[in-house]
């Protein structure tokens, strides 16, 4: 199993972007040995570097930037006497996870980023300015100027990564998620018997299966109670839904329904996904309780799984189960 290292989500990012400016043209005079008055041969400056951004699999979300919130390219070479251009600046390409919604602050317009084999260009380079070789004419045959490069574009960008895992676990608190993850993946939440021991979601891999746990949520939480709708946005982002139902739970159906609720207040297209129900800590119940759990569930037309994290076998299926999914 591969590993991955995780560590706290950051899945939007405000980011300033600002391409290179141009290289400066030369205003120079042929000088040497022979020539002690020649005529204009300053060189153009070199154009500014680009920025692109592309979407890669081989990252899963927006870290890079939580503390590097502007990128720059680098500026064009100045000409130089004898019609020397200045050089090209290198391009700078950034990477950011499929699924990366990307929106001018300025403008409003929105990209999405899905496509991982072609960068897109989100900055244009400042043009090199000319030399005064380019200005020189027939009625002025020493132009003492040149043209200074251009600015390179600059773009205030909002990026919001839209799709964060294949499977999202979901639940009320203590429902073990965060246990489960840990034992699923090489992730290592923080995990405790009170409420919200996680605030924030954390991604680890199984294979090449990416598996979020996803705070607790709780009656409420979609007009901002407990941890609030923050994270219900999360949700919305995962393919599957893999609710956790704590089999020690009295009402275990009432707590199914609590979280459902809150899915349909905040929005209806997470009613519509995909969603597997996983009875957990079948070590701290009975066969029959959790015999009658399935029943339960299985009168609503759910695929229901069941695990403990002490239990090699059940995690072996259920492994099995979501690399197949």
């Amino acid at each position: 199993m591969r590993c991955y290292n995780t560590s706290m989500l950051v899945d939007n990012i405000k980011l300033t972007v600002i391409a290179g400016k141009g290289g400066d043209g030369s205003a120079h005079f042929r000088r040497d040995a022979i020539t002690r008055n020649g005529g204009p041969d300053g060189g153009n400056g070199g154009n500014g570097g680009n920025i692109y951004v592309i979407a890669s699999h081989n990252v899963r979300d927006l870290r890079e930037f939580r503390y590097k919130k502007k990128i720059e390219a680098a500026r064009g070479i100045d000409g130089k006497g004898q019609k020397m251009f200045g050089k090209n600046a290198p391009h700078l390409t950034i990477t950011v996870p499929p699924g990366t919604r990307m929106t001018d602050m300025d403008s409003g317009s929105v990209i999405e980023l899905t496509d991982s084999l072609t960068p897109m260009l989100i900055a244009q380079g400042g043009r090199g300015g000319r030399g005064n070789t380019e200005f020189k004419s027939a009625t002025n045959q020493s132009p003492h100027y040149a043209e200074k490069g251009g600015e390179g574009q600059r773009r205030e960008l909002f990026l919001e990564l839209r799709l964060i895992a294949d499977i999202g676990l979901v639940g009320l608190p203590n429902a073990g998620k965060s246990s489960l993850l840990a034992a699923l993946t090489n992730a290592r939440p923080t995990v405790g018997s009170y409420p919200f021991t996680t605030l924030d979601p954390t991604i680890g891999m199984l294979g090449a299966l990416a598996i979020a746990d996803l705070p607790g949520l709780i009656a409420g939480a979609s007009t901002g109670k407990g941890l609030g709708i923050g994270f219900l946005r999360h949700i919305e982002k995962t393919k599957i839904i893999l609710h956790c139902i704590d089999l020690t739970d009295p009402t275990p159906m009432q707590s199914y329904e609590t979280i459902r609720n809150e899915f349909g207040t905040f929005s209806q297209s997470l009613l519509t996904k995909p969603e597997i129900i996983l009875l957990t800590k079948t070590d701290l119940v009975s066969p029959g309780a959790i015999r009658k759990a399935r029943v339960i569930f299985e009168k609503h037309g759910k695929k229901i799984l069941t695990c403990s994290i002490y239990d090699p076998t059940s995690m072996t299926r259920l492994k099995k189960t979501l690399t197949n999914v």
